[in-house]
């Protein structure tokens, strides 16, 4: 389900476990978001799109534009 957070974690050269630890979980609950298991928190929505420097839409797969609007 959340195919493109996975996608943009492998292609900044992330382990789950890092990636979890910079927006302050564990690696286990991160997991569960990239699986599609449990649906992600706008918190953390806000903190991968604050350090992807990428649009929330674009996180969800709404639109293919990464581009934030600010």
């Amino acid at each position: 389900m959340y195919k493109r957070i996975r996608d943009l974690r492998e292609d900044h050269d992330l382990t789950q476990t890092q990636l979890a630890k910079i927006i302050g979980m564990s690696q286990t609950g991160y997991s569960k978001y990239e699986t599609g298991e449990n649906d992600i928190p706008t918190a953390i929505l806000i903190k991968l799109s604050a350090y992807y420097n990428v649009s929330i839409d674009f996180l969800l797969g709404q639109t293919d534009n990464p581009k934030r609007n600010l």
